[in-house]
C-alpha cells in the first residue's frame, strides 16, 4: 500500500476539479484515466482491469478486489449500457457517485478512474448531441472517455475525434478507436491506426489508448477465435513513437493465457471486462474464458447457493423468456432487476459482490499483472504535483499536412476491409 502521507497528498491534489467539486469531503481517490495508464507503464507488462459496472454488485466486487490486490483500477460503462438508451442501471451520470460512495463505505484507498467507454459517434446528429452531452458526463464525475467513431470511414472518424475534443478536459484520460469490434472480420490495419493517431497528433491531441478490431467480439464467444496477438503487436509497434497504449476490448471469451500474451507482447495497459462479471454476480457457472456455461438443454447453469437466489434466477429467466430473449440478450436484465436484486437479503447481496471480487482479484493478480500498481499511480500524481499528469508525447506531425481537405485526400488512399455492414453492439 502507498504510505499514509503519500495517499493524503494524492487525495489533496490528485482528484480532478469535477470530482473535488462533486465530492468535497470524500476520501476516495478518483483520478484521471491517464494516471491509471501511467501506473501500468511504470510497472511494465501490466494491464489495468477496466470493469464494466453493469450493476452495483460488480462495482462493489471489483473495488474490493482492487483494494485486496493494491491495484489501480478502472470502472466504466459504455454508451449502449449506460447512455440515454441504457440497458443498465449504472450510467454515465451516476457511476462516479456509486463508485465514490462504495469507496468511502468500504475504505477503498486505491486510485480509481471513472471511464465513459465506447462513446459512440455514428453520424453528424450524434456529433451535435455529443457536444452537449459529453460536458454533462464530466460534470457528473467522469474522469476518462473513449470516443468511438470507428463505425465511420477513416476520414470521418478522425474528423469526429477532432470536432469533439474541445468538449473533453485536457486532464482527462482519452481513448480513441479504429475498426469496429466485429470479431475476425474487418480487422484493423497499420495504415488505419497510423492515420488516426498521426492526424490527432498534428492537432495536439495525444490519446492515452487506442482500441483496435484485433479479432475479438463483445459479449460471449462460442469459440476460441479471439484476440490476434501478432496483429495487435504489429500495430502497437508502428505507433511506438506516438506513445499510445492499447485498450483491449471484448476480453470475455478469451483465455487467460491469451490475455497474458497480450500483456507480454503488446503495449496494452487497459482490458475491458463486462459480460463475465455480470454473469458471475448472478451466480452462473463460467469457464476460464469468462463464458457462462450451458447445460445439455442450452440453458445457463445457475450454481446453487451462489449469486442471486434460486427464486430470483427463475424470475429472471422467466422474464427473459417472456421477451423472447436469446442468451446474448440477458444483459438487458440489469435494468429491470436492479432494485429487486438490491432488495435481496444482505447475505445474498454480499455473496454476489464476493463472487465478483474473487474473480476480479484472480484476473488482476494472475492474468493482468496489475497487482501493486496503486502506489505507482499515486507516485505519478505526486511527480506531476497535480491531477493532470500531462501527455506522454508532444506534437510530431505537421498540422499543415493534416487540414480537413488533406485528411479526406489521405483517407482515400488507405483502403482496407471494414468488414460487413451492420449495427455492431458496443
Amino acid at each position: 500500500m502507498a504510505n499514509g502521507s503519500d495517499f493524503t497528498k494524492a487525495l489533496e491534489i490528485g482528484r480532478p476539479p469535477n470530482v473535488a467539486k462533486l465530492f468535497p469531503n470524500s476520501k476516495a481517490l478518483l483520478v484521471s484515466g491517464k494516471v491509471i495508464d501511467r501506473a501500468m507503464l511504470a510497472k511494465g507488462n501490466a494491464i489495468a482491469l477496466a470493469a464494466n459496472g453493469r450493476n452495483h454488485f460488480v462495482i462493489r466486487g471489483v473495488l474490493a478486489a482492487a483494494q485486496r490486490a493494491n491495484a489501480a483500477v478502472i470502472i466504466e460503462i459504455a454508451k449502449s449500457e449506460g447512455g440515454r438508451s441504457a440497458y443498465c442501471p449504472v450510467n454515465y451520470w451516476n457511476m462516479a457517485r456509486q463508485v465514490d460512495a462504495v469507496c468511502n463505505e468500504l475504505g477503498i484507498t486505491v486510485p480509481v478512474a471513472i471511464h465513459a467507454d465506447h462513446y459512440g459517434i455514428k453520424s453528424d446528429k450524434d456529433l451535435a448531441e455529443a457536444k452537449v452531452e459529453v460536458p454533462t458526463m464530466f460534470e457528473a464525475g467522469i474522469t476518462s472517455i473513449a470516443i468511438d467513431a470507428s463505425h465511420l470511414p477513416d476520414d470521418k472518424n478522425l474528423l469526429a475525434n477532432l470536432a469533439i475534443n474541445p468538449s473533453i478536459p485536457a486532464w482527462a484520460g482519452l481513448e480513441t478507436e479504429v475498426g469496429e469490434i466485429k470479431g475476425s472480420q474487418g480487422l484493423s490495419t497499420v495504415p488505419e491506426a497510423l492515420f488516426l493517431i498521426q492526424g490527432l497528433n498534428a492537432h495536439d491531441i495525444f490519446p492515452d489508448w487506442i482500441a483496435l478490431n484485433n479479432g475479438t467480439t463483445h459479449g460471449l464467444e462460442a469459440s476460441d477465435a479471439g484476440i490476434q496477438v501478432g496483429l495487435t503487436a504489429e500495430i502497437h509497434k508502428a505507433l511506438e513513437k506516438y506513445k499510445v497504449s492499447g485498450a483491449q476490448h471484448g476480453t470475455s471469451g478469451n483465455s487467460s493465457e491469451r490475455l497474458r500474451q497480450i500483456g507480454k507482447n503488446t503495449a496494452t495497459t487497459k482490458a475491458n471486462v463486462a459480460t463475465a462479471l455480470q454473469m458471475i454476480s448472478w451466480g452462473l457457472e463460467v469457464n476460464d474464458y469468462g463464458n457462462a456455461q450451458l447445460d445439455a438443454s442450452g440453458n445457463f447453469i445457475k450454481v446453487k447457493g451462489e449469486g442471486v437466489t434460486e427464486e430470483m434466477w427463475a424470475e429472471m429467466v422467466a422474464y427473459a423468456d417472456s421477451k423472447g430473449w436469446k442468451k446474448g440478450d440477458y444483459k438487458s436484465l440489469n435494468l429491470p432487476f436492479e432494485n429487486k436484486l438490491l432488495a435481496q437479503p444482505k447475505e445474498v447481496r454480499e455473496r454476489m459482490a464476493k463472487r465478483v471480487e474473487d474473480f476480479a482479484y484472480k484476473m488482476i493478480t494472475e492474468v493482468l499483472n496489475s497487482k501493486d500498481t496503486a502506489p505507482l499511480a499515486i507516485q505519478a500524481i505526486l511527480k506531476a504535483g497535480s491531477y493532470d499528469v500531462g501527455p506522454k508525447v508532444g506534437r510530431i506531425e505537421d498540422p499543415a499536412r493534416w487540414t480537413e481537405g488533406k485528411i479526406i485526400e489521405r483517407a482515400a488512399t488507405i483502403g482496407g476491409d471494414k468488414g460487413p455492414a451492420g449495427n455492431f453492439d458496443d
